[in-house]
């Protein structure tokens, strides 16, 4: 397996498959496309594209005639003759959203079937996309059939793609990131270098964090359409201009177009988010539109919050200590605060709590922010603790809402439980540490 020439073999020639072919062909190694339909193989090896795509056509002929890609419906010459095998093929949904995913199953079959008999080290690239698991499932198939060991004998690396029909060649060559994710880092190093000449960042994960990650983009860009689309409908009855108004919107690229709020963790809460969005909701209701995304996102947010309130409970304790009470790390603003309305439960239910939170002083809160809290927890400042010790010394559980302001370290006997809402990353190594989402 040279460094700068490899040989590769790609299960699938359809989209995924096709791409892979012509790109990686392009970049100087040696491609055989494997596929169960001679029709595509022929295409291939008659110097066509098996899709309609912005330049694959061109470069398919071009790496034909150079003799650098070739196919076959033989799927045992193909990985004889290859040290990478590229897994392509398809992955058909069934009406109740489970995929069908034999034809990767197959192709397992067919890999392992070769290597108990050519005997030599390969590396096998999952791309076709598929469940967490899968990467695992396909090395027992392969040991199962060539009785051969994983990550002795042969390596998986899942490798998912992000390829936009359109724009699939640009795409190959210049992704946002290249995720891989394998047990081996050998066989990382070798994938590594099989795409060296691409545009990209090398991301290594954990293989279940690379087979999830496509589902999660995916449906994370269903849900920006279906939101443009509620927004324009809304602006369109108010006769305002919608492509104007996301124009704007996606030029603040510090929180709208940006990594903030993309984080597992809390309810949200405060005075701006719960008061704008169910005045948008208002809107729409008063002009008589259906906006189900913009209406789910408060029942969403109403989950988080039984959520975090049956994770507390299922603990059994009665002693519950609040390290924050605020919505959010760093302020005051009690308005809507996911941990206030958590607390009043917790004393319905006839649970002791305490609460420490630094920028709390009931002598100094005022308008709406008293008013609020005196509704819902009017015996507030019996609640309250002075420092943080004291409130871990005398509860059993312990709650991290919103962070730690300045990356404070805290220090929490093993005995006690620690419930994390926020992700604080040091108290993860505690012997009792649950976080809500993760």
């Amino acid at each position: 397996m040279q460094n700068n020439k490899m040989k590769i073999s790609i299960f699938g020639l359809g989209y995924v498959g096709c791409v892979g072919l012509g790109c990686l062909a392009q970049m100087g190694h040696e491609v055989i496309g494997v596929d169960v339909n001679s029709q595509k193989v022929d295409l291939i090896n008659n110097g066509f594209s098996t899709i309609i795509e912005k330049d694959i056509d061109k470069i398919i002929f071009e790496q034909s005639h150079l003799g650098r890609i070739k196919a076959t419906t033989d799927y045992f010459d193909a990985v004889v003759n290859s040290d990478i095998s590229m897994i392509c093929v398809g992955s058909p949904s069934s009406e109740s959203g489970h995929l069908n995913l034999d034809y990767v199953y197959l192709c397992a079959t067919q890999i392992g079937e070769v290597l108990k008999i050519k005997k030599k080290y390969h590396i096998i690239v999952v791309r076709s996309t598929v469940l967490p698991g899968t990467n695992q499932k396909i090395g027992e198939i392969i040991s199962d059939v060539s009785g051969l060991k994983t990550n002795r004998d042969f390596s998986i690396v899942s490798n998912p793609e992000f390829l936009r029909e359109g724009s699939a060649v640009e795409d190959f060559y210049n992704p946002s990131i290249t995720v891989l994710g394998s047990e081996n880092s050998f066989a990382l190093d070798i994938i590594e270098k099989m795409y060296k000449n691409i545009n990209s960042v090398f991301i290594r994960v954990d293989v279940n964090v690379a087979e999830i990650i496509k589902y999660v983009n995916n449906s994370f860009h269903a849900l920006k359409i279906a939101f443009a689309n509620e927004i324009g409908n809304i602006c369109k009855k108010m006769n305002i201009d919608s492509h104007e108004v996301m124009r704007v919107f996606v030029m603040d690229n510090k929180l709208n177009i940006s990594k903030c709020y993309l984080k597992p963790g809390f309810a949200y809460g405060g005075s701006c988010l719960p008061k704008d969005l169910k005045a948008l909701n208002t809107i729409a209701h008063d002009y008589y539109l259906e906006v189900p995304v913009l209406n789910s996102i408060e029942k969403s947010n109403v989950f988080q919050k039984n959520l975090a309130l049956k994770t507390i409970i299922d603990k059994q304790k009665n002693n519950i200590g609040f390290i924050g009470l605020s919505f959010k790390s760093g302020t005051d603003d009690l308005r809507y605060s996911p941990s206030v309305d958590i607390i009043e439960q917790l004393l319905g239910k006839g649970k002791k709590v305490l609460i420490f939170d630094k920028n709390i002083k009931l002598s100094r809160l005022i308008c709406a922010n008293k008013s609020y809290l005196e509704k819902k927890l009017p015996h507030i400042s019996s609640l309250l603790v002075d420092n943080v010790d004291d409130l871990i010394g005398n509860s059993d559980v312990i709650i991290i809402p919103n962070g730690l302001e300045n990356n404070e370290l805290l220090i929490v006997p093993e005995n006690k439980i620690i419930i994390d809402f926020f992700g604080v990353k040091h108290l993860r190594k505690h012997k009792n540490y649950n976080g809500l989402s993760w």
